[in-house]
């Protein structure tokens, strides 16, 4: 470790890694609601086991972001954090919102209550404090991070994690405009949503994934420079308008049918760009570096990504598709596998990379952590599988013969369980992931076989 406030960073994935065993732990409850509708409603309501599952989602991939962050920027700014205390007390404003969200939700207190009460705005349900304090842990984290890129280098990787942090930040205000039109609301609530995971975040993950690549690879940073700009035009280029693909049937115009077909068709080609970004700088790479599990999560990350938000999305993403299967499990198909693809295993991947490093050790449980790595990935792509062929005969059923919803769920009830059994391999291979990333148990060595440290290859 170059740098004593990238220590920050441990901190962050600490906290986001507890939410991520709590995001999973949410998945498998409504999993196993879904076959079993009356498990715990009486304590727990299917409602509230999923605002815990995709709010918690939301909020560590946030915090991982964050840490990121703190870990990467000391080395491309080539300088020290510009206040390590503003970054503890954020931390702590994220740390107390969660516990207050958690509770609010939980025990549906202040119902009703703008700034106390739960909102009824998917992923947006936090109660109005905590939306304040989530604009205010922002201001300061960009303000901190802004002051470090500033006072020292300016590299392309720094700098479009910078654009894609105050994005993030500066779209989450349109999570106060809640307007009574239904379709104006909607219009305003994609801004959050949409541009944010297929827009500034896409700007985030390219930064983290060149970083990662530039260290794994030993790949000149001229060349990661030079993927990263081309990645980032065609992901702005595509996104923005590919906002329209939800417009399609919420009271806007209707040329954005037509608008939202065709760009978000190439929406496809930032995610492809970002595949091969990565399989051609491990292949260019001069680099054997020690920490075998980062790069299976870097190219895992990249690969997944493109399926899941590329292909997946491209199969209903059509105006004349989406009209029967938006809303259904196809959507849920594309979802899952888009949100761990592209924002879920990236996270992972820096924090393969990076606790080893700001523990100071050796990469070890690398054997666990790819275990891991397949477990979830295995299990979430058996999950897109199934999903995706519940979806179809939902669409067919529901959507063209026009059956009922209840009767529906019946028969893709067998879909239904074999989701909940890949959702147990996700939770397992989370369990594994957390093992191995937290016991410092170093890896089984031939005799006289020398492993250079993660120190020592860092850069």
């Amino acid at each position: 470790m170059k740098y004593k406030t990238q220590k920050i960073a441990l901190a962050y994935f600490t906290f986001a890694l507890i939410l991520f065993a709590v995001q999973v732990t949410g998945g498998l409850l409504a999993g196993l609601v879904y076959v079993i509708p009356n498990f715990l409603s009486d304590i727990l309501p299917f409602n509230i086991i999923r605002m815990l599952h995709t709010n918690s989602l939301i909020v560590w991939l946030i915090t991982g972001f964050f840490g990121a962050a703190y870990f990467l920027v000391p080395e491309e700014a080539e300088r020290e954090i510009h206040s390590p205390l503003l970054a503890y007390i954020q931390l702590a404003i994220l740390v107390l919102g969660t516990v207050g969200v958690v509770i609010t939700y939980v025990f549906n207190i202040f119902e009703g209550n703008w700034l106390l009460g739960k909102d009824g705005r998917e992923f947006l349900e936090q109660p109005g404090w905590v939306k304040l304090g989530i604009v205010a842990a922002a201001l300061i984290f960009l303000y901190n991070i802004s002051m470090t890129v500033l006072k020292g280098r300016k590299t392309a990787i720094a700098n479009i994690l910078i654009v894609g942090l105050w994005g993030l930040a500066l779209l989450f205000l349109f999570a106060f405009v809640n307007p009574e039109n239904l379709a104006l609301d909607k219009q305003y609530w994609w801004y959050v949503v949409h541009l944010w995971v297929e827009g500034v975040w896409e700007l985030i993950m390219a930064s983290i994934l060149a970083y990662l690549m530039l260290k794994l690879t030993g790949v000149d940073r001229e060349i990661v420079e030079k993927w990263l700009y081309v990645i980032v035009a065609t992901a702005l280029f595509s996104g923005i308008l590919g906002t329209g693909h939800h417009y399609y049937w919420i009271g806007t115009p209707g040329y954005w049918q037509w608008i939202g077909s065709v760009f978000s068709s190439l929406e496809v080609i930032p995610f492809f760009g970002m595949m091969a970004f990565a399989f051609v700088m491990v292949w260019k790479g001069r680099r054997d570096h020690p920490n075998k599990a980062a790069l299976l999560w870097s190219l895992g990350c990249a690969t997944l990504a493109f399926f899941g938000a590329g292909v997946w999305g491209f199969l209903h993403t059509l105006h004349g598709v989406n009209f029967y299967t938006h809303g259904t499990q196809i959507t849920a198909a594309h979802g899952h596998l888009a949100f761990f693809g592209a924002y879920v295993a990236l996270n992972l991947a820096i924090m393969t990379y990076a606790m080893p490093i700001l523990k100071n050790r050796d990469p070890y449980n690398q054997v666990l952590n790819m275990a891991s790595f397949w477990l979830m990935s295995g299990g979430m792509v058996f999950m897109t599988f199934v999903l995706t062929f519940a979806g179809t005969v939902q669409t067919h059923l529901q959507r063209v013969r026009g059956e009922d919803y209840m009767s529906v769920q019946d028969e893709i009830a067998l879909f239904m369980w074999m989701r909940f059994g890949a959702g147990v391999a996700v939770v397992l291979g989370v369990l594994l992931f957390l093992y191995a990333i937290f016991v410092p148990k170093k890896e089984v060595i031939k005799p006289g076989k020398v492993v250079a440290s993660a120190n020592d290859k860092a850069e």
